[in-house]
C-alpha cells in the first residue's frame, strides 16, 4: 500500500461470483472485495472498478487495475488529489500513515 502525489495504491484479493459486492478484512489482515460478477471476459474487473468507483465516489477513470489483470490478487491505483477520498480509502483498506 502506497501513497503518491495524487493518489493512492493498495494490494487486495477480489472474490468473484459472490453472493454481493463488499469489501471484507481476512484473519490475515488481507482485503478482500467480493463481486458478484464472473470472471469471464474481464466482467469481473470492470464490476470492481463500478464498485470501488461507487463505494469511494471517485469516478471509474480514476481507477487503474496496475497489476493483476488475469489474478484474484490486485493492485489497484485510485487517481485522485482530494485528502478526504484518499482518507476514506485508507480507513477501509487499514493503511496506517508513518
Amino acid at each position: 500500500m502506497n501513497n503518491m502525489d495524487k493518489g493512492l495504491t493498495v494490494n487486495l484479493r477480489i472474490s468473484p461470483n459472490s453472493s454481493k459486492n463488499e469489501i471484507v478484512k481476512t484473519e490475515e489482515g488481507i482485503v478482500k472485495v467480493k463481486i458478484t460478477a464472473q470472471p469471464i471476459d474481464g466482467k469481473a474487473n470492470k464490476a470492481l472498478v463500478e464498485f470501488l468507483s461507487k463505494t469511494f465516489k471517485i469516478p471509474k477513470t480514476s481507477i487503474v487495475i496496475v497489476r493483476g489483470e488475469t489474478s484474484k490478487d490486485k493492485t489497484i491505483r485510485f487517481i485522485t488529489a482530494d485528502k478526504e477520498k484518499i482518507q476514506s480509502i485508507k480507513e477501509i483498506f487499514g493503511i496506517i500513515d508513518g
